[in-house]
């Protein structure tokens, strides 16, 4: 048994759980922020054989898009911030994590 944690952008995430439900794979999702933009993002954990580890995974994948997006800056200034420029950075995708289940109970 396998656990699949998937860190995905909040964007994607509708349509990442109801993929995985059509394929027959229950989830659950998590809310979460991220470290660097302070996004908010969604976890999803799915516990399933071995075996379906890739299936679960290429589901992610088609479904969790990478795009660009502009956030603003800041830069400090003796009394404070001031705004500069905007800077595009790449948001979305999917981090994944699949880590071995020593034991599960369902009651």
């Amino acid at each position: 048994m396998k656990l699949i944690l998937a860190i995905i952008n909040h964007d994607d995430a509708n349509a990442v759980t109801q993929s995985l439900t059509r394929n027959g794979f229950s989830s659950t999702k998590l809310a979460t922020t991220g470290g660097f933009l302070m996004a908010g993002n969604v976890t999803i954990l799915v516990g399933v054989d071995e075996e379906k580890v890739q299936t679960v995974i290429d589901i992610i994948k088609e479904q969790s898009h990478s795009r660009k997006q502009m956030i603003p800056t800041t830069a400090e200034m003796t009394y404070g911030y001031y705004p500069s420029m905007p800077v595009e950075v790449v948001v979305g995708g999917a981090t994944i994590f699949v880590v071995d289940i020593e034991r599960f109970e369902r009651v």
